[in-house]
């Protein structure tokens, strides 16, 4: 068995304080013991991080036991899309950590101490500094601090002890321009650290899986052998659920009315006090607001909160741990609180109009239930007609286990352009040789050679202005083939690196204590004037002054305040979705000359309540006599 492998301690703290492997632990340890590259598929609150962690904890405490002492040196890297997951790893690492320890002093043994440490831009810089006079041994980031500590000259020096690297959430990456960035930076992460680095993939959504694992293990590299290639985990993405449409009395229209709103609100007080806690997700931070406010009046402030990327990180850490302590019932939440942030026991989730995504429905509904034994449950109200199909469409595809496509960015140049001048700025390099190593990232695979000179071209001559040119950060020898940064290029690759946008929101400040409240979006700041109130993370405030970039306010003590609002926030539809919407409609068109028929189809195949299913045969059928 796999848990024979580890050292006995290490096992026994498992036995104790975990029992029996989870799936994901049973057949991914045994590919990670053997140092293969290994993508673990498996569902939420499955054991997936402890199932990368603990080998790589494991081989820590061996190595001190064996030698006396481990060396001030980082070894394991982990990597979460979000600044907020991070920081909820770093602090999870404090139980098995502390237990192995406990357990081998208890027996007369000595334990190393095994060090961990944060790194995202929420870390102070003397927690910075001071990690680069003692490094770590596991060392939690996010890809865009790992690409600055890359960059960066001591931190890169710090990297060069590295041997694994853990992708978590791996899904959440791959399928945008932050995926292509990755990549690269755990390229030149290898190539600093001068050696293969094991990496491992960690993901409960993810289709089509081979996709996934030859992103993490990276293109232009097999060579056919076990060690080049990627062992795929694949547990499955779907646990049993109890899942279930939500609709009001009163009949959907194409836009919710006032009244249908209350009846939302109601029933979801009533399922808010029928549960301890409840998680509730919306699709935009001004709903996340709008329904905070409601049920802050029905069900009183202090036990009702909002969560979104645009709170500080001090306000959501709060409500994060309220809701872990008991004293929230209920959080509302955007996509800030899908992935894995631990918030302690979730007994009901709610989805407020489709989530868009089938994997994004999964990913937040197993939020509750959050336990290998736990069943999640979750409870989903469409805001609309058309809405309500969307989310019958949904709970159909779940039911036949069902999964959206991730889609990669293919080779974006700008990226490219980006990491040539930061890798650059840290060496110098030859041509061949960088454009061999670009190629060794998945998306850079199929890179064309006369695509890779032409970037090179760009960020070595710059482009022409009135003043002259601008923008060369590289020098490069075409005789020799060489490239070396110019003087500005490692400040600039750290100071402007990174593929999330920019975005211009004005920050909320907190007069006279100077205290970092949230932000709002530009054009909703420019529209208000002092004095007025509006609302952020279910508190109000009162505008004092609005300057360049920031809002100065005070408490406005409960007043009445308008709803902040942010542009280009909603998700779009992925396409096995909108097939499965398709579907659903041709089907049920074919069955409406016997509406009873239409309706019992609904119920049977997409789980619908009769209620439900009566609305979409009513406005199918409207539709098809006008």
């Amino acid at each position: 068995m796999s848990i024979d492998r580890f050292h006995p301690i290490v096992a026994d703290w498992f036995s104790t304080a975990m029992g029996e492997p989870t799936e994901p632990q049973k057949f991914g340890w045994p590919q990670i013991q053997d140092n293969r590259h290994t993508l673990i598929a498996a569902p939420t609150g499955s054991g997936k991080t402890l199932a990368a962690f603990l080998t790589a904890i494991d081989r820590l405490f061996r190595e001190g036991i064996e030698t006396g002492k481990l060396p001030d040196e980082t070894t394991v890297v982990y990597i979460s899309p979000l600044k907020a997951l991070s920081s909820d790893i770093f602090a999870n690492l404090s139980t098995p950590l502390s237990g192995i320890q406990n357990l081998a002093r208890e027996r007369g043994i000595e334990p190393p101490p095994i060090r961990t440490a944060v790194r995202t831009g929420d870390t102070p810089a003397s927690e910075r500094a001071a990690m680069l006079r003692r490094p770590p041994h596991i060392l939690v980031t996010t890809p865009e601090s790992l690409y600055l500590m890359v960059t960066a000259e001591r931190s890169r020096n710090m990297l060069r002890t590295v041997r694994t690297v853990i992708v978590d959430e791996i899904h959440a990456i791959l399928g945008s321009r932050r995926g292509a960035h990755l990549s690269l930076t755990l390229e030149r992460l290898e190539h600093a650290a001068g050696r293969r680095l094991q990496r491992i993939g960690l993901s409960a959504t993810q289709r089509p899986i081979e996709d996934v694992a030859n992103y993490l293990v990276g293109g232009d590299r097999h060579d056919g052998s076990d060690s080049s290639a990627c062992a795929i985990v694949d547990r499955g993405h779907k646990r049993e659920m109890d899942l279930a449409v939500e609709v009001p009395k009163s009949p959907l229209e194409a836009v919710m009315s006032h009244e249908v709103w209350e009846e939302l609100y109601g029933r979801l007080t009533d399922l808010i006090q029928e549960h301890r806690t409840t998680l509730i997700f919306v699709n935009t931070r001004r709903l996340a607001e709008r329904l905070a406010k409601h049920l802050s009046e029905r069900l009183g402030e202090e036990v009702v909160s909002a969560h979104h990327g645009s709170l500080s990180k001090e306000r959501r850490f709060d409500a994060e741990q309220r809701l872990k302590s008991g004293q929230l019932r209920v959080l509302i939440a955007t996509a800030s609180l899908e992935l894995g942030i631990d918030i302690g026991h979730v007994d009901l989730v709610c989805q407020i109009g489709s989530p868009r995504w089938i994997s994004t429905l999964l990913q937040r509904v197993g939020r509750s239930g959050h336990t290998v034994v736990g069943t999640p449950k979750g409870r989903v109200f469409p805001v609309s007609r058309d809405d309500l199909i969307e989310c019958a469409a949904m709970l159909r595809v779940v039911r036949k286990n069902e999964l959206d496509r991730l889609i990669q960015s293919k080779a974006p140049l700008d990226v490219l352009a980006q990491q040539i001048v930061a890798e650059s700025a840290c060496e110098e390099w030859d041509e061949d040789e960088l454009f061999a190593m670009i190629r060794r990232a998945q998306p850079y695979a199929k890179l064309e050679r006369a695509v890779f000179d032409q970037v090179v071209e760009m960020v070595a001559q710059g482009f022409a202005t009135r003043r002259g040119r601008r923008g060369a950060f590289v020098h490069y020898d075409g005789v020799n083939g060489k490239l070396r940064g110019r003087r500005a290029a490692r400040l600039t690759a750290i100071t402007a690196g990174g593929a999330i946008p920019d975005n211009a929101d004005y920050r909320v400040i907190l007069e006279p204590e100077q205290i970092y409240v949230g932000s709002v979006n530009e054009d909703f700041a420019i529209e208000s004037m002092a004095g007025n109130i509006f609302q952020l993370g279910n508190a109000s405030w009162r505008i004092l002054k609005i300057e360049s970039g920031t809002v100065r306010v005070a408490d406005a003590r409960g007043e009445p305040p308008t709803i902040p609002f942010w542009f280009g926030e909603a998700p779009s539809r992925s396409e096995e979705l909108s097939t499965a919407v398709s579907d659903l409609r041709h089907e049920v068109e074919a069955l409406l000359e016997t509406p009873d028929r239409a309706r019992q189809w609904l119920v049977d195949e997409c789980s619908l309540t009769q209620a439900a299913a009566e609305q979409v045969v009513s406005y199918l059928a409207d539709a098809k006599h006008i």
